[in-house]
């Protein structure tokens, strides 16, 4: 696997009990390289404000993210610009040395877990995996649904149970009965 993008470790031994503030931004060359790996028009900012602490084993990180992207949209391509303000609360847990192959199963309380090895944490990494789950996933520029109808994709209305049967009763030119 290759570094990241956006590396800020912070060395285990210098993570306490008592709460730290840490603020991280990420330069130009690092957004860049974001922006790619996460197919973004381009990254104009990323920052986080977190605390830090240990918590018996484990480190937790509070905080939040803040990022201007621009993404394409999924229908026409044009630039849809995103504005990220996202909380996040993550537990980093050891990794397990003696099964590093296994499957491990999480439960939605675990959700938010990042597994590590080695004497520190990266925290830059995790902002960047927020902003990666923050992103919308299929955003939409404002002649998005006039592309996708002249495509010939289906709305949600239109393709949905409602849809269909409403479909099918113009074709048997069923009486509109005004529910």
């Amino acid at each position: 696997m290759s570094d990241p993008e956006f590396s800020r470790p912070v060395a285990l031994d210098t993570i306490g009990p008592s709460a730290r503030d840490l603020a991280i931004e990420a330069d130009a060359g690092e957004r860049a390289a974001l922006a790619k790996r996460f197919d973004l028009i381009a990254l104009g900012r990323l920052v986080a404000s977190l605390r830090l602490w240990r918590d018996g084993d484990d480190v937790r990180a509070e905080g939040r993210i803040e990022a201007e992207a621009t993404q394409r949209c999924v229908a026409t391509g044009e630039p849809v610009p995103a504005a990220i303000d996202a909380p996040f609360d993550l537990v980093f847990r050891r990794a397990d040395p003696g099964r590093p192959d296994e499957e491990i199963e999480l439960g939605e309380s675990e959700m938010d877990v990042v597994f590590f090895d080695g004497g520190a944490i990266d925290i830059g990494e995790a902002a960047a995996e927020t902003l990666a789950l923050s992103l919308d996933p299929y955003p939409r520029a404002p002649g998005a649904d006039d592309a996708l109808r002249t495509a010939g994709v289906k709305s949600e209305e239109e393709a949905g149970p409602f849809g269909v049967l409403a479909g099918l009763k113009d074709r048997l030119g069923g009486p509109d009965r005004g529910t």
